[in-house]
């Protein structure tokens, strides 16, 4: 079993100087980065470093992946390479922990897939990914809505038994809810059509919760977009505009990223493990 392998962060379309652009850049296990490409004036490169075999081949990834803060850290390195291609060209991003037993096995899988990398680089050239996130956060009870013509009673209300008190207090909780995800609706109604009128391309993913969920109320929409550059601004002021006026409702715009969300991993993407 050889010391390393290689760990391969994204794919790229080096027009010239890319190299000497990411010289000095260093990846996961604070390895350099170089490139990888079939042949001398092929545009279509890989962006790998080499990573310690041990941390990387199957079992011991396997007990990594359930070690938060060698996670965060691995994830943090493969995002910094990744902007740093960015920023330069346009790039397809590969999966977190994508590695090879080394970089022939890279130039392999490349000179196979070339065809299809090529073709979606030349697809997301120009644009870049947008996050939306909506959140719903219910009112305490006693701020839920009273419904239109019915009478209503409070659950402070001396006059109250302490089980018609927990009954009234619990209706309200319902109705407080139920207006909150109504109007949680309507902000994702809303905020689809801004976005689509800017965007071409959208990959919904599950909302997210516990640790991953940021801020108050709950995760109901997690959406990516990707987005021409000259319609970035008038996208996330658009989007934001969209759910105004909704009570309970909060709306995240992140970005731009590299679109991580629009890899086509079924076409493009290859294998995440070292193979013999």
């Amino acid at each position: 079993m050889t010391d390393s392998i290689t760990y391969a962060y994204g794919v790229a379309r080096d027009a010239g100087g890319l190299a000497e652009a990411l010289s000095g850049l260093r990846g996961v296990a604070d390895a350099p980065v170089h490139l990888v490409r079939v042949g001398d004036g092929d545009e279509v490169v890989v962006a790998v470093s080499p990573v310690p075999a041990q941390d990387f081949q199957e079992d011991a990834l396997k007990a990594h992946l359930e070690d938060l803060d060698w996670l965060e850290t691995v994830a943090r390195a493969h995002h910094r390479v990744i902007e740093a291609l960015a920023a330069h060209t346009t790039v397809l991003p590969l999966r977190l922990a994508t590695v090879y037993l080394d970089d022939d096995r890279v130039r392999i899988m490349l000179e196979a897939r070339r065809e299809a990398f090529a073709e979606r680089l030349s697809d997301l050239a120009g644009h870049e990914e947008w996050g939306v996130k909506i959140y719903a956060e219910a009112p305490p009870a006693t701020q839920s809505r009273p419904e239109s013509g019915a009478a209503t009673e409070s659950a402070t209300d001396p006059a109250l038994s302490p089980g018609r008190a927990y009954l009234s207090q619990r209706r309200a909780q319902r109705h407080a809810r139920d207006d909150t995800y109504r109007d949680a609706e309507k902000a994702a109604e809303r905020v689809e059509a801004a976005a689509r009128a800017h965007a071409v391309d959208r990959v919904q993913h599950r909302p997210q919760q516990g640790e991953l969920a940021r801020g108050p109320g709950e995760n109901v929409v997690n959406d990516a977009y990707l987005v021409p550059l000259r319609h970035a601004e008038s996208f996330r002021a658009d989007v934001i505009r969209a759910a105004e006026g909704l009570p309970g409702v909060r709306v995240e715009v992140t970005g731009p990223w590299a679109p991580y969300s629009f890899i086509a991993t079924t076409q493009a993407e290859p294998s995440k493990r070292a193979t013999p």
